[in-house]
């Protein structure tokens, strides 16, 4: 039946007259989609996966749920098994293929060949006449890339001499982020809801696919001024003393690191607390990725991290390895994190602002720890 699916999805698609694009990647596919969707409806319809609706199911289920007289589809791809690939590219056939990164995430199902060599399978799936839009910043990556697509197109947020780059600028007076791009050779400056350097990757993937797909300059620069954040990926929330990050749809190695350093810029000179959960699907690379992501946090410069979930001992050591000082928790449920809230109020200063993080993935519910704290934020003031 999930074959049938597929069949009957690419049938869409086949008769489906407008342009697809096709997004995957370990960290941002939604926050990416969700973005180029934007940009693109400022020349045309445009459908997109609700959501993360993205495997052999929601994949088809979202491009039949498309009115068909779209004028863009934009459609990402997740995996997390070898074949998962091979299976929702025939399903697309994007006309345009675009690969963000790639790093430690679903590594438990993908098995030794990494997951360059899974995520780049998409590029065999690209219709005639296509594009392939690929990162230039990660080596195995574009090792992966030109061994299937030689003819690809690269963007790069390192400075690579690329056709399409970005930098990040910094955050303005409202938390936004400021960027520069390069357009194939023209420079074009932009603001976003998004910020962090992190972002620079998503916003330089969706401004160069809408440049491939013939919009101009000064739409690209509006729908990115424009755009809306997806739910639960850094969405700000001011509460009674406190900035409230809520980034808890998921998390791995390069997606959590990346919130860390967001977060710890916009926190500035405010008290700055890391709510985190276990990574998931890591396999045999989970407890030295926990302890990285320990030291990261020390890194951050953080006050609090109150951790739920599996690998809390990896996580601590990590931190003491890299000197944190701070105040450390783990937690099992919602309740606990109550007492070490209060645990961690009774041994400091009240009426410091603060911002707090809070990321972590989906088997964690972290979504319940944030209404917990949402409730009780006047502990803060």
């Amino acid at each position: 039946s999930v074959k049938a699916l597929g069949r009957i999805g690419n049938a869409w698609r086949n008769a489906f007259e407008g342009r697809v694009a096709g997004i995957t990647g370990t960290a941002g596919k939604t926050t990416t989609k969700e973005l180029l969707a934007h940009i693109l409806s400022q020349k045309g319809k445009t459908a997109r996966n609700l959501l993360n609706l993205n495997t052999q199911v929601g994949m088809p289920v979202s491009m039949m749920a498309a009115d068909g007289d779209e004028a863009f589809w934009v459609m990402e791809a997740g995996i997390s098994h070898p074949d998962d690939m091979d299976e929702l590219g025939p399903v697309m056939e994007p006309d345009l293929a675009i690969v963000l990164n790639v790093g430690a995430g679903h590594t438990q199902g993908l098995g030794q060949k990494g997951t360059a060599h899974y995520k780049a399978r998409l590029l065999r799936y690209i219709k005639k006449d296509g594009v392939a839009l690929v990162s230039a910043d990660y080596d195995d990556l574009v090792r992966e890339t030109r061994s299937v697509c030689p003819g690809a197109t690269f963007f790069s947020v390192t400075g690579r001499p690329v056709p399409y780059r970005a930098s990040y600028l910094g955050i303005d007076e409202n938390g936004r982020g400021n960027y520069r791009l390069w357009l194939d050779g023209a420079s074009l400056d932009v603001n976003c809801a998004l910020s962090g350097s992190y972002a620079a990757e998503n916003i330089i993937a969706a401004a160069a696919a809408a440049h491939i797909f013939g919009l101009s300059r000064e739409e690209i620069a509006e729908g990115i001024r424009t755009a809306p954040l997806p739910a639960q990926r850094f969405n700000r929330r001011d509460l009674p003393g406190w900035i409230l990050i809520d980034d808890t749809y998921n998390a791995n190695p390069l997606s959590s690191g990346r919130m860390i350093e967001a977060a710890a810029e916009l926190a500035h000179d405010r008290v700055f607390a890391c709510v985190m959960g276990e990574m998931l699907e890591l396999g045999d690379v989970a407890e030295n990725e926990h302890r990285e992501l320990g030291r990261a946090l020390a890194a951050s410069g953080c006050h609090a991290v109150f951790w739920a979930g599996g690998h809390a001992a990896e996580v601590e050591e990590g931190l003491k390895g890299a000197n944190f000082s701070g105040f450390f928790a783990a937690m099992e449920n919602p309740e606990d994190f109550a007492a070490a809230l209060d645990r961690w109020d009774a041994s400091r200063k009240l009426g410091r602002p603060g911002l707090v993080l809070f990321k972590g993935s989906r088997g964690n519910r972290l979504e319940r720890y944030v209404n917990l704290f949402a409730e009780r934020s006047s502990h803060a003031v």
